[in-house]
């Protein structure tokens, strides 16, 4: 089976994840994926294939290294959930062979375009076969591309025995676009080094920076009065709770930041005029500042409250922090991957991820994890499409690691 086609396959199954059933993994389509992979990889050859309750599924592809000699166990990990953001149900690809560089019609019937207009990255693909939705669904190349090059380089290598590599255990988990994917990764059974999760967007992406994040539920309590005799009696929580959101910076949010820059962003707000409940992600680089905007926001709470006392109360849970704390003391993990690029004809991108990543979570459980392009754009939505050439270069990029964690040995 070709890369092509497993992964035409894979996105055929329903992985959606879902934060609000409080399992593990979250759907049920999540362990229907697992278990046909599991089939799979034991079909293919791989060794100590073993799939958890939770839909964790690991795997080995041996040493085939001389006697006496070593090299580090290395690991490839991708999600097998898709984002909760739109549809994975019913997904229906579509190769555009040889792409012109215009306009892409998904859906003439609801007149859904895929264009270079709104998408100026199409441009860079003129020429290859992209692999694109109906318009009514997302692809789901996040991360079922990852999938596709995993499963893809570990046959690959067990086909040719003339590729010297160490140990190689491959991994896949449930609920990463939920925040969970690396909540119950059993990193001392995975037994790795270190490893890579083939998550990321374009060709060449290799991040090993991330945002600090955390949570904000932020609640304020009003009181309700008849609107026709409320002077001095009535506490509109949802004024209150505006009042509170024109006291953060106005261009410290996602629509006004880049690069290495952090922001406030309110994902949701609901109220009335008895209670209304503000919830904020918080997202920086930098550690420090990272800290110093929790703070700030408890500041602006007191501020609230001296305002209108015992209204305003905050909630701050942090989520993940930044993996590089973590990879500089093993910088070379990075430099492997960027060798493994080069010989595979890819210039390296090396980036800080405006996101977070199971490979963050896995850093700190112990287990540095750097971040390689899996090839994929416009992740969760129906615009979303991956180039196959990108997906055959990030296969390669695998194997082209695995030789060099070989020649680099102990």
């Amino acid at each position: 089976m070709t890369l092509v086609d497993r992964f035409l396959q894979y996105v055929k199954f329903d992985t959606q994840s879902d934060e609000l059933t409080n399992l593990t993994p979250s759907t049920p389509g999540q362990m229907i994926f697992a278990e046909h992979l599991k089939k799979e990889l034991e079909a293919l050859g791989l060794s100590e294939v073993s799939l958890d309750d939770n839909g964790y599924l690991f795997a080995t592809i041996p040493s085939n290294l001389p006697e006496g000699e070593c090299a580090p166990t290395v690991g490839f990990i991708a999600h097998l959930d898709t984002s909760p953001d739109m549809s994975g149900r019913h997904v229906a690809p579509r190769i555009v062979e040889n792409y012109d560089g215009g306009d892409i019609v998904l859906n003439s019937a609801e007149g859904i375009v895929l264009s270079p207009e709104q998408f100026p990255e199409l441009r860079n693909y003129v020429g290859q076969a992209l692999i694109v939705t109906d318009g009514n669904t997302l692809l789901g190349a996040d991360d079922k591309a990852g999938v596709a090059e995993i499963v893809t380089a570990a046959d690959y290598l067990l086909r040719h025995p003339e590729i010297k590599h160490g140990k190689i255990r491959v991994g896949f988990n449930p609920d990463e676009e939920i925040g969970l994917g690396a909540h119950k990764f059993d990193v001392e059974r995975f037994g790795c080094d270190f490893a890579y999760t083939m998550d990321g967007g374009e060709i060449g992406e290799l991040e090993y920076e991330n945002f600090n994040a955390a949570v904000a539920k932020v609640t304020f309590a009003g009181r309700n009065v008849h609107p026709g005799y409320a002077k001095h009696k009535m506490l509109n929580s949802m004024r209150v709770a505006n009042q509170f959101i024109i006291m953060l910076p106005r261009w410290e949010t996602p629509e006004h930041t880049e690069d290495y820059e952090g922001f406030y962003h309110l994902v949701s707000m609901e109220g009335t005029v008895e209670k209304t409940v503000l919830t904020y992600i918080i997202r920086d680089h930098d550690r420090d500042r990272f800290e110093r905007r929790k703070k700030e926001l408890e500041h602006l709470a007191r501020k609230i409250n001296n305002e209108f006392p015992g209204c305003c109360s905050i909630e701050i849970k942090d989520q993940y922090y930044n993996m590089r704390e973590k990879i500089e003391p093993v910088k070379y993990i990075v430099d492997i991957a960027e060798e493994a690029m080069r010989r595979e004809g890819v210039t390296p991108k090396v980036q800080p991820i405006r996101g977070g990543t199971d490979g963050a979570q896995l850093s700190f459980k112990g287990l540095p994890c750097p971040n390689i392009f899996a090839g994929g754009l416009n992740f969760h939505g129906r615009y979303e499409f991956v180039p196959i050439p990108s997906m055959e270069k990030a296969a390669g990029v695998i194997v082209e690691i695995a030789k060099l964690v070989a020649e680099r040995g102990c």
